[in-house]
């Protein structure tokens, strides 16, 4: 099978010289403007076929910067630029993607249903807010047990500090993070670790500053609207070319960078009505890709559709991707939690939404929402469990509230240790979000860092806006501060006191359960769950003809007794959330107990507490 090699763009080649192709078919005349050293030199491109401008150049080192001058009056940076050392304005660098000394030839990736996945900001992850600094945390991740980290995007983007989701230079990482080699040091030495890295890209819009891909082609439609920017042009006219630019985007990482997934952020924000919709194209060259190159590689969807169609295999008529993000799971357990009932959270609260979501895969699955004040989602209870991303906290549902709070300061310690109890032992792919494991205590809040005053106003009232269905009455920091980005760094020192070194210890006891007993390997089991919404208890059961497990949990604040269906014989405690090592009060829950065929088991759970059993064979 032939690898895929990046085919447009500034490439070097072997006898010094480099090749600059730009697609520009709204552009009549293109010059490179190029800069070897102190000296730059002007060269005209040949206006070839399909809107393609091409040019060679002999004795082009690497490093030498250049740009493209379009119609004689606008110099840009290269839309394929590799490397934007000066900025989303500035002039663009040619790289040698060739240099870098991998040292992961052994690294064949992971499977879906290995993934523990810990999502990481690099600009708060630490004090130097560099991918080199994240690198220096990743021993400590691999304890903690997880197997995978998911960057937030890295393509460059406008200043200093930003989510990532305003970036206009989709093929070059952001310089103030450590550009191209800063990233390949941090994916190559997880891969020494046994880690993988997955990355999140954006291909429903780009950010407003320093995006020129208008003035060379038809990139973008207003047929369609999404609420950060203009649509990508997926299906409309000369979209073909556009198509394969988000494309060759997601081959790019996994090729030169040996980045192991994609997360795609926002699908529901992608609209594609051709006949082959892009999100299949693009995961289908990604598998390709990935099997080339002997390893493997994920395509996750974020999406709020609850459509299975995403995740089903293309023969039963879905798009293949590996899996998608389930809001809902989230959404059960932090309404019935906090019990808030504003904004998406109207939908939610009880246990059998949490019950439903761990059964069903969705709690909106066709049925109505209140919220949307229609039908919502589909059916989705014969996708696979290891197709499903579920998570208690991440940087949308963390950083979209007006104070940025985490459930570290909306939440009791016990609720934190059952939240996380419900998502290690969900039958799902977990998602942790940086310093989660711990309880940080610091907001994530949204930021920017643009150099125009008005886009700065217009961040601030759309983010006014958007708060207005929450009914939130204290307004959101500056986004354009430097205080509000400093003040949303994460502190892992916190993880060295009580009760955050309790919680941590429960993460990591959780995490161990999860990744040493092989029915809790999502997909590995059947399961069912159980609940009473009166009680306040549900359990979830794994099981094979050999074996079982059962995972007990008591969502209510008082006392209850659960009466899970086990199968006679011996059972024996793995964990309890209560018990004193985990900051608890001392577990109400028996460390063993006997099952009779005739008489069903009774166990007694302490408000917001759970309890993982496992069947003892004779």
């Amino acid at each position: 099978m032939q690898r895929w090699a990046l085919q447009h763009g500034a490439m070097t080649r072997s006898d010094g010289s480099a090749r600059f192709s730009v697609w520009a078919p709204r552009v009549e005349s293109i010059a490179l403007l190029l800069a070897r050293g102190a000296v730059t030199t002007v060269h005209e491109m040949e206006h070839g076929e399909h809107g393609f401008h091409e040019v060679s150049v002999t004795e082009v080192p690497p490093g030498s910067d250049y740009l493209y001058r379009l119609d004689g009056d606008r110099d840009r940076p290269d839309p394929i630029s590799r490397c934007q050392p000066f900025g989303v304005h500035g002039p663009s660098r040619l790289i040698d993607p060739g240099s870098f000394a991998w040292s992961d030839s052994n690294w064949a990736g992971l499977q879906t249903s290995d993934l523990i996945i810990y999502e990481v900001h690099v600009g708060t992850f630490s004090s130097e807010g560099t991918f080199d600094a994240v690198v220096e945390r990743l021993p400590y991740l691999r304890d903690l047990g997880i197997t995978a980290i998911e960057l937030m995007p890295v393509a460059q983007f406008p200043g200093y500090r930003n989510w990532g989701y305003d970036g206009v230079h989709p093929y070059a990482p952001q310089m103030s993070y450590g550009g191209p080699d800063g990233l390949r040091r941090l994916v190559d030495a997880a891969h020494g670790l046994g880690l993988a890295v997955h990355l999140d890209v954006v291909c429903n819009h780009l950010g407003p500053e320093g995006n020129y891909l208008d003035e060379f082609g038809p990139y973008f439609t207003d047929r369609y609207s999404t609420p950060w920017g203009r649509a990508i042009n997926f299906d409309g006219p000369d979209s073909d070319e556009v198509r394969r630019y988000f494309i060759d985007n997601a081959l790019y990482w996994i090729t030169e960078y040996h980045i192991d997934g994609l997360r795609l952020d926002a699908v529901h924000a992608i609209f594609d009505f051709g006949a082959r919709h892009i999100l299949e194209e693009l995961a289908a060259a990604v598998h390709a890709q990935a099997a080339a190159l002997g390893r493997h590689v994920q395509v996750i969807a974020e999406s709020d559709l609850n459509d299975p169609r995403l995740v089903r295999s293309r023969d039963a008529g879905g798009y293949g991707l590996d899996a998608t993000w389930s809001d809902d799971f989230h959404h059960a357990i932090h309404a019935a939690f906090t019990g808030e009932r504003n904004g998406y959270y109207v939908d939610f609260g009880g246990v059998e939404q949490i019950a439903k979501t761990l059964r069903d895969r969705f709690a909106l699955d066709g049925r109505y929402s209140r919220y949307r004040r229609r039908r919502h989602g589909a059916p989705a209870s014969d996708v696979p469990t290891d197709r499903i991303v579920a998570f208690v906290q991440n940087h949308d549902q963390v950083g979209n509230r007006a104070q940025g709070e985490r459930l570290s300061a909306l939440t009791t310690f016990e609720q934190r240790k059952l939240a996380a109890a419900l998502l290690l032992l969900s039958p799902y792919v977990p998602v942790l979000f940086m310093g989660e494991e711990y309880g940080e205590l610091h907001p994530f809040f949204y930021f920017v860092d643009h150099g125009d005053s008005e886009l700065n106003q217009a961040v601030r009232r759309g983010r006014e806006r958007e708060f207005a269905a929450f009914g939130w009455s204290t307004p959101p920091p500056d986004p354009a501060a430097e205080d509000t980005f400093q003040r949303s760094r994460i502190d892992p020192a916190q993880a060295e006191s009580s009760p955050h070194s309790e919680l941590i210890r429960l993460y990591r006891d959780l995490i161990r359960q999860r990744r040493s007993e092989p029915l809790l390997r999502p997909g590995a089991a059947a399961g069912d769950v159980d609940y009473d919404g009166q009680a306040g208890w549900l359990v979830s059961r794994f099981h094979t003809a050999e074996n079982d497990v059962v995972a007990l949990f008591n969502c209510s604040g008082e006392l209850a007794a659960a009466s899970p269906g086990m199968r006679a014989g011996r059972w024996r405690r793995r964990i309890a959330t209560d018990d004193a090592y985990y900051g608890g009060g001392g577990t109400r829950s028996p460390s063993q107990l006997a099952v009779a065929a005739d008489q069903p088991a009774r166990i007694e759970l302490a408000g917001y507490s759970a309890a993982l059993y496992a069947w003892e064979p004779d």
